[in-house]
């Protein structure tokens, strides 16, 4: 299968590293002009010129803090319509849930469902007039499997889950899809320092804290590995292209088995 992506303009929120990136690289590979978003303009131009020494120049990018109306705005004045939008952008953080500010939860939810909100919202009505799009939220298997030592990231990944399905469900015969993509644990730049910071602290190497932490937090892990950003990116990819113009609505998993039922 050749994904072809050309003449489309793609949208990633929260792409300057990581998975976010991975998508970006993965999305210009297929042919598709990229805007590359992050908070910090020096980050932003570092991403936007390694994808361009890589895919050429339909690459550019924005600086803009997505978790803010503010933030939107300034990106839908500098990037008035698109033919593909993914909501990447997302924090995590480990903590007691007696420890979760009402400040903390407005925080996840803002950043990581409003701004998909904000830009859906914005971008879908471009695509229904077109009658081409596609939408994709980055989850995650905590929708799923919500992790006691962070509820309040499990509680907006699957809040994400209910709004990718309703928007799906309000689409339904415009040829936009709009599906959410759960990645399991994945190595990630935020969980590589994540758990080098834990190594440090342990007196352990990376690997053997990866491991570690499988098997205390994920031991229902089929891939017994941590996944790797392009492994997630490449589903995206594939959820964003001509090819899968039957598939919307769903929640896809790249997750290395750590949901344990089917459905």
């Amino acid at each position: 299968m050749r994904i072809d992506l050309t003449g489309k303009q793609a949208v990633v929120s929260g792409s300057t590293a990581g998975i976010g990136y991975a998508i970006a690289a993965g999305l210009a590979g297929a042919g598709a002009s990229v805007v590359v978003n992050g908070r910090s303009e020096g980050r932003v131009q570092d991403a936007v010129q390694r994808l361009r020494r890589q895919f050429g120049g339909a690459v550019t990018g924005h600086a803009a803090d997505l978790a803010t109306a503010e933030g939107a705005a300034s990106l839908f004045a500098h990037v008035e319509d698109a033919d593909i939008l993914v909501n990447n952008l997302g924090i995590f953080e480990p903590k007691p849930f007696a420890e979760i500010s009402d400040a903390d939860w407005q925080r996840f939810f803002e950043t990581n469902v409003m701004s998909g909100i904000r830009l859906s919202r914005h971008y879908v009505g471009g695509m229904v007039a077109r009658g081409w799009g596609r939408i994709v939220f980055i989850s995650s298997e905590s929708a799923l499997n919500i992790p006691k030592e962070m509820v309040q990231y499990g509680m907006t990944k699957t809040a994400q889950l209910a709004v990718s399905r309703g928007l799906a469900e309000s689409l339904a015969g415009t040829g936009v899809t709009v599906n959410a993509v759960l990645p399991g644990p994945t190595r990630s730049e935020g969980v590589a320092g994540f758990l080098k910071q834990m190594g440090a602290d342990e007196g352990q190497s990376p690997e053997q804290v990866e491991a570690e932490f499988l098997r205390a937090n994920r031991p229902t892990s089929l891939l017994g590995r941590l996944a790797d950003v392009e492994e997630v990116a490449n589903m995206v990819v594939y959820a964003c292209s001509p090819q899968a113009s039957a598939t919307t609505g769903a929640a896809l998993r790249v997750d290395g088995g750590v949901v344990r039922f089917i459905a």
